[in-house]
Formats: C-alpha cells, structure tokens, sequence
C-alpha cells in the first residue's frame, strides 16, 4: 500500500448531507453498492473482492483480500458535535497473524474503516484516523502509518481475542482528531473501508455491518 491510500478515497466518494441523531454511512444494498466505485491501490497486484450478504442482523459486506488492495468510500458530512460517535460491527474469519502492521511491509488489515478530514486543497493533505480490526496488536494502541504521518491507525478490534467472532465496537472520532493529530473537528468529510493484504501477500476473509454514527 502506498501513501495515496487516502487520496483514492476523495475519488469514489458519494456526496451526501446528515444530521440526523444516528447516521447509517453504509446500507450495503444492491443499489448502493453498484452505485459506489471499487478502486485499486497503486502498486497492489488485484483488488480485494467484496460481495454482499445479510443475516439475522440485516445486510452485510464481504472482503476476500489474497495479495490484494482495493476500497470503497463515501463521502458523508458528519457533524460531529451532534454524532461523535462511530460504530461499527465486524468480524474477521481468516486474520493475518505474524505480520508487524506498523512496518510498510506488514502495513495490512483484514478490516478497517477511515475516518476522513480535508485539511487541504489536495486529497494527500488530508487528514485520516484509520479504525482498525487488528490481526497482532492490542485494543487502544495506536501508530501513525508508515506510509504517511497524516493517516493514524488505531486499533478497535483484535483477533488475539476476537478471531471468527462478531464485534461491535465504538469511537468518538471527535475526541480522536484532537488527541491524535491535534485538530479541532467539527466536521467530517468521508468515510471509507478499505481489506487490504498487498504487502504481506496474504490472504484474509473479512465481513462489515451496521456503519453509524450516533450521538452517545
């Protein structure tokens, strides 16, 4: 994966307006899905294969990611006085284990999800937290990617606990631009999720439902 990770989000966004007091960022419908652009990241060999599905609790995506790179974004103004909160529900069922994700050549994740701030006139100006569903790290820890000091990568879930399991987990992405770059936001500009395994060449199996916002 390369530093224009975050730029290739500004170019499959969806532009849409919320401010209710919980935001569904992503339906994973079939329209939506056909309407929202797949791109590869520079220098991957393919990209990661995202289906869709659903089960007792609603639709679901996919992510099959074997040497791969590839994500899907929105974007979504999120007023994040009124919804700080980002939830997400995920599961990983083929992880990554023993690669060392704070290195260019372990910088992969079976699942993540950006958070995106425009600071700039540019995408690579942009400013990004990247929630991460870790395969070797601890929940809490955090670490600015190796490809760019723009993008944070914070860890929500891990497979040390959570291998093959459902998570719900929850970030006040508010509170996490001021303590990890420092930045007063008050408004978010995208969201994206991104299963990615280009530097290891492996091969990971990941699922994602019920994307919100919501104000507690």
């Amino acid at each position: 994966m390369t530093k224009l990770v975050i730029s290739f989000i500004s170019i499959i966004f969806f532009f849409h307006f919320s401010y209710a007091e919980q935001i569904k960022v992503f339906e994973f419908t079939e329209k939506e899905f056909s309407e929202l652009k797949v791109r590869k990241v520079r220098g991957a060999d393919s990209k990661t294969i995202y289906t869709l599905g659903s089960n007792k609790n609603g639709n679901f995506l996919k992510a099959i990611a074997d040497n791969a790179a590839s994500g899907l974004g929105k974007e979504i103004k999120i007023n994040l006085d009124k919804t700080p909160f980002l939830n997400i529900t995920w599961k990983i069922e083929q992880d990554l284990a023993g690669i060392k994700e704070d290195t260019k050549k372990g910088h992969d994740f079976a699942a993540r999800v950006f958070a995106i701030k425009k600071t700039g006139a540019t995408p690579l100006s942009n400013r990004a937290i990247n929630y991460v569903f870790s395969s070797n790290e601890d929940v809490g820890l955090n670490w600015a990617s190796p490809y760019t000091k723009k993008s944070i990568d914070n860890v929500l879930s891990t497979t040390k606990e959570h291998l093959g399991q459902w998570v719900s987990v929850k970030a006040n992405v508010k509170e996490d631009f001021k303590k990890l770059h420092n930045l007063d936001v008050n408004e978010l500009d995208g969201l994206a999720i991104m299963s990615d395994t280009d530097n290891s060449k492996k091969k990971s199996v990941a699922y994602y439902q019920n994307i919100f916002f919501s104000k507690d």
